[in-house]
C-alpha cells in the first residue's frame, strides 16, 4: 500500500521536536489508525450515534448557532448523524475545505446533505461553493476537529498534515477577540495518557466520544460563544 500523504509532518526546525517526538508521533499515529479501522462498519456506525447523543445533550453546543464538523475517512468517527440533527435543530454546518498547495489551510463552507461534494487529492468529498459562502473560522461557535489520538489535558495529535493547526494558529493570538469552542471528535479507544507535543499543536477545549463528552482545562479558552445570526 502506498504512503499516506497525510503521514508528512510539518516542516520545523529540528531543534523544536527532538527526533524521538516524533518517531513517537509517528508510532502513535500508525497504532491508533491500525486499531480504528480494526472497529466494524455496524460498531463505528453504533459508536458514532452515541457520541451524537452525547453532544446534542450539551449545554455549549446548544448555545452555538454556527457548526462546523467534517467527514470522515481513514476509519475516522462519523459526525453525519450528529451532522442531521444539527440541522433539524436549526443550526448552521459547515465543512472543511483544503486551501491550494501554496495555502495549506481549511476554509469552512456551508454544507446541507443537498450540497454538491467533490473528493480533494486525500479522496475526502468537500463542498464546491463559491469562495464567498464561506465563513471565518473567527466566526464559527463551534468547531468539531478529527484526530488521530487525544490524552486526558486536551491534546490532539491530526494525521501529521497540519491543516487544522495552521488554520487556528492566528486564534491563540491575544488580539483574536473572538474564537469558536474547539471539540475533538473521536471513539474512546483513541485516547492515550499524554501525547508528545510539537510547538504547533492547538490545545482542544473539550472531546465527544461513544462515552460521553469531557472538558479540558486549556490555556485556549473561547472568548464568546454567543452565536453570530
Amino acid at each position: 500500500m502506498p504512503a499516506s500523504p497525510w503521514r508528512i509532518p510539518i516542516p520545523s526546525p529540528p531543534h523544536l521536536v527532538s527526533d524521538p517526538q516524533y518517531a513517537e508521533r509517528r508510532r502513535l499515529r500508525q497504532q491508533i489508525r491500525a486499531q480504528r479501522r480494526r472497529l466494524s462498519a455496524s460498531d463505528r456506525a453504533q459508536r458514532s450515534h452515541a457520541a451524537a447523543r452525547a453532544l446534542m445533550g450539551d449545554a455549549r453546543l446548544r448555545a452555538s448557532h454556527h457548526i462546523a464538523a467534517f467527514l470522515p475517512n481513514d476509519g475516522e468517527i462519523d459526525p453525519q448523524p450528529l451532522l442531521r440533527q444539527l440541522l433539524a435543530a436549526g443550526k448552521q454546518c459547515y465543512l472543511p475545505r483544503i486551501g491550494r498547495r501554496w495555502q495549506p489551510r481549511l476554509q469552512f463552507l456551508p454544507w446541507t446533505p443537498t450540497t454538491p461534494l467533490r473528493p480533494n487529492r486525500f479522496q475526502i468529498p468537500e463542498p464546491q461553493l463559491p469562495p464567498s459562502t464561506r465563513r471565518r473560522v473567527s466566526d464559527l461557535d463551534l468547531l468539531l476537529l478529527p484526530l488521530v489520538a487525544f490524552d486526558a489535558t486536551g491534546n490532539r495529535l491530526g494525521m501529521g498534515g497540519g491543516f487544522y493547526d495552521r488554520t487556528l494558529a492566528h486564534l491563540q493570538q491575544r488580539n483574536c477577540w473572538r474564537r469558536p469552542l474547539l471539540i475533538g471528535m473521536a471513539f474512546a479507544i483513541q485516547e492515550v495518557e499524554a501525547l508528545p507535543l510539537a510547538p504547533w499543536d492547538v490545545p482542544l477545549q473539550g472531546v465527544v466520544t461513544d462515552t460521553g463528552m469531557r472538558w479540558f482545562e486549556t490555556g485556549y479558552a473561547p472568548i464568546s460563544i454567543t452565536p453570530l445570526r
